[in-house]
């Protein structure tokens, strides 16, 4: 998104997430802690023509209500210096987190937009009670809500229905198209046998459904699961023990520039979700991008997906997992052509272009 606001002529000054969770004494948190100082060491760090970037240090024990006053402080006279050193005026303020929705008020922004992108008071270790002590606050703050699922729209638009927007997510198509071009596949990937069932993205019990995987892998040993990305687990050994399967691998984080390879060397783009609370509103980021790579993609129906049933092999269950899988390995699943020319009028150009206009018609409307 900051790069569309960008090529749209904008400035843009992008904080990184200050967090959700409360943070507990594990190895994984203790080395995001240590992340964030380095990071925040760093300052403004300036990462293309009109796009600086900024890691603020803030306490991260949101339940306090001492230390939300601090937080609050702390971000507002970052961003006002930050702003007052780029010569920033009339500032739009786009935020995805609905904690800093008192931060906002002080912040006094000439627009403010609101892009709530998953349902925060269903992730586990967040407090849900601080998400819905503090959304509904968001949403009457902000010129402009966009939303990414019409669970998300149904529920916030009964906090004020003529502001908010939905808008399914989108991808890079460009960059995820260049898999249909290139023939090179990665070392680590190309010592793995055919065929690949890949899934990319972040590994999380609350998103992925583990037991599924485990499942189809014992009953195939001649498929190969390939997961690319980083295992955001409390206990990352307790998941390597459950999935512990010699046609199970894991390959670990990936830098973005490096996906449309690892994808070239998919057989089938996989959406293995488990449904709860936190998926019901969830709209997968990698759904258009592996369409973009021109990849046949089976998934778990997932009610944000609803739209989109033509392009992808949706299933309910384990059993209706692996039929899927077979048709999409014998080459019985939706077009592919049809899913390319999906994921091209799903970009991040188009969409932030039809943002814009509804940014200024609300701005207009105000003056």
């Amino acid at each position: 998104m900051s790069q569309s606001l960008a090529e749209q002529g904008f400035r843009v000054l992008y904080l990184e997430s200050i967090g959700l969770r409360q943070p507990t004494a594990n190895k994984r948190d203790l080395s995001r802690i240590r992340r964030r100082l380095l990071k925040s060491f760093q300052g403004l760090r300036r990462v293309a023509p009109k796009i600086w970037v900024f890691s603020p240090l803030v306490i991260p024990f949101y339940r306090n209500p001492v230390v939300q006053a601090v937080n609050q402080k702390i971000l507002v006279l970052t961003v006002k210096l930050l702003s007052r050193w780029l010569g920033f005026q009339q500032s739009i303020v786009w935020v995805y987190n609905p904690i800093v929705a008192r931060f906002c008020e002080h912040l006094d922004p000439a627009f403010l937009v609101y892009h709530c992108v998953d349902d925060f008071a269903t992730v586990p270790g967040i407090p849900p009670e601080v998400i819905t002590a503090v959304e509904p606050a968001m949403v009457q703050a902000a010129d402009l809500v966009f939303v990414t699922s019409k669970s998300l729209y149904d529920k916030l638009s009964t906090i004020a229905l003529d502001k908010v927007h939905y808008f399914p997510n989108v991808a890079d198509y460009q960059h995820f198209a260049r898999s249909r071009l290139s023939t090179f596949i990665p070392q680590d990937l190309a010592t793995v046998p055919q065929p690949r069932i890949g899934f990319i993205g972040a590994i999380k019990k609350y998103k992925l459904d583990f037991e599924l995987i485990q499942t189809l892998a014992q009953r195939h040993p001649e498929w190969q699961w390939v997961l690319v990305g980083s295992l955001d687990l409390e206990n990352p050994d307790e998941l390597l023990n459950q999935l512990d399967a010699p046609n199970i691998h894991f390959l670990g984080y990936r830098a973005y520039d490096r996906l449309p390879d690892y994808l070239s060397g998919f057989d089938v783009a996989v959406l293995p979700c488990l449904l709860n609370n936190y998926t019901q509103s969830m709209f997968p980021m990698k759904f258009f991008e592996y369409l973009a790579a021109g990849k046949p993609v089976v998934g778990t129906r997932l009610p944000a997906l609803t739209d989109y049933e033509h392009l992808y092999l949706q299933t309910n269950s384990v059993d209706e997992f692996e039929q899927a899988l077979k048709a999409a390995l014998k080459g019985d699943h939706p077009v592919v052509e049809v899913g390319i020319e999906a994921a091209k009028a799903h970009t991040w150009e188009s969409r932030c272009q039809q943002m814009k206009v509804l940014m200024q018609k609300s701005w207009q409307s105000q003056l």
